[in-house]
């Protein structure tokens, strides 16, 4: 078979096509906007990248055309497919269909930690000698790519909340039907197709509604959010996990202020010690969600524990992409103040009283539309300077945020007014980190090169 997938650059929607490539099917995509890590996967795959939406994009002997969230109606590509009456599915649909039958599904949920906490859980499966597939929403480095077929029972999916496609509204996470669930937290975000959080609350009780008797529910016991989702009804057993105090089956006790170390817990009894790479108390609870949902499919904890000092997480998370003049550069994918604020402070513990500078773009349809504008600068207040992308298109004053923070704030107009910025103000052992869950035109790789050059 061939398929077209429309918006294949996107994190999701290249990860179904790494497993269709996978699956012997030919590939083709289009997209609007393409860049990396994305773009080289694909590329790598030898998959033929199309840029923009034109009907011409699409050949005529494709089979089905496989449609991404963010094209809507009026999108001149989708009005093609519909005149002329062609096949097509979402990519969670396709996923549900291809894929997903016949194996055990771990899926994980949440509002911030998805990415991490999925390919911690593959590792752990995969140290565990499991051989899971994986559909990443991101290029997991201990894998080399965003998704795999597999060749054991299980099958780990990112599931997310938001919608399915312009003809599907429910939330992707629906279409999976997972045997054990990881819900991680749940805030007010995607203000684009979610009124409020009530909203959210109800698509997560939907997924809940699909999770048998038989299977498991992985859940953060300090979210009150999950806690009334699960009081709308539930029909699985729950085991939660957190680290202040309550009654979970599931806790860590911090060796290292900043998450690099700690004991894990399960039912009042310490199980092993983990040292790793990653930092800050958000890693930790994604550390203890994964854990619990291996143990859910009969994973010996004890066993994989000391690989976890060898994990190496997914690009574009605090990813450290070099050192140049004394100056430590990251990128993050930053999406919502809450994981801004948790990234920030993990690092904090981290570095000490090394000056921290955040460069900021507002990228997300919810920052976009001014959703989280309240939140921002309290979430900055582990960085010590702070520029801030406010592009011309911006729909609101980034001068509240720069008036509210903490530390210095200077906004600026474009990519390069905010790297000729940076490199003005930084000075040797800074730890600058560039937070964007966009392309931010390559700012992070331009800045490092003005360092080295």
């Amino acid at each position: 078979m061939k398929l077209h997938i429309l918006g294949i650059a996107g994190t999701f929607m290249g990860g179904v096509a790494a497993l269709a490539r996978e699956l012997g099917h030919a590939v083709e995509g289009s997209d609007q906007t393409v860049y990396p890590p994305m773009s080289t996967q694909l590329e790598q795959l030898g998959i033929e990248l199309r840029q923009g939406y034109s009907p011409d994009n699409i050949s005529t002997d494709c089979d089905e055309i496989v449609v991404g969230n963010a094209l809507s109606r009026g999108n001149a590509a989708v009005e093609q497919v519909l005149d002329d009456g062609r096949k097509y599915t979402s990519g969670a649909q396709w996923l549900a269909e291809n894929v997903l039958p016949g194996r055990d599904t771990l899926a994980v949920a949440g509002t911030h930690g998805k990415t991490t906490t999925t390919s911690i859980l593959t590792f752990l499966l995969q140290t565990a000698g499991r051989e899971p597939g994986f559909l990443i929403g991101g290029v997991a480095e201990d894998f080399g790519g965003s998704a795999r077929i597999g060749g054991g029972r299980e099958f780990v999916v990112e599931a997310d909340e938001y919608d399915t496609a312009f003809f599907d509204k429910r939330s992707k996470f629906v279409h999976y039907r997972p045997l054990v669930a990881i819900l991680n937290n749940l805030e007010y975000d995607h203000a684009d197709i979610f009124p409020d959080v009530e909203a959210i609350q109800r698509q997560f009780h939907h997924f809940v509604r699909t999770v048998p008797r038989r299977g498991r529910l992985i859940v953060n016991g300090e979210d009150a959010r999950l806690a009334e989702v699960l009081a709308m009804g539930c029909w699985t057993p729950v085991e939660r996990f957190g680290l202040d105090g309550g009654d979970y089956q599931w806790t860590a006790r911090l060796i290292e202020a900043d998450g690099s170390a700690f004991i894990v817990v399960r039912d009042g009894v310490d199980i092993g010690e983990v040292r790793w790479p990653l930092l800050g108390r958000h890693n930790v609870m994604n550390a203890l969600a994964s854990l619990a949902a291996a143990a859910a499919v009969g994973v010996d904890i004890a066993a994989v524990l000391p690989a976890l000092s060898a994990f190496h997480s997914v690009k574009r998370r605090m990813e450290v992409i070099g050192d140049a003049a004394g100056i430590t550069v990251y990128d993050d994918f930053a999406h919502h103040p809450t994981a801004i604020a948790t990234t920030l402070a993990g690092l904090r513990a981290r570095v000490g009283r090394a000056r921290i500078v955040a460069a900021m773009e507002p990228r997300s349809n919810s920052m976009r539309l001014g959703a989280h504008a309240d939140a921002l600068a309290p979430s900055l207040d582990d960085a010590d300077l702070v520029v801030f992308l406010q592009r011309p298109e911006l729909a609101w004053d980034a001068g509240k945020v720069i008036d509210g923070l903490r530390g210095e704030g200077i906004a600026v107009a474009d990519v390069d007014a905010l790297v000729a910025t940076l490199r003005e103000h930084v000075q040797a052992g800074d730890h600058v980190v560039f937070m964007s869950n966009g392309g931010f035109d390559n700012a992070p790789r331009r800045f490092l090169a003005t360092l080295r050059d």
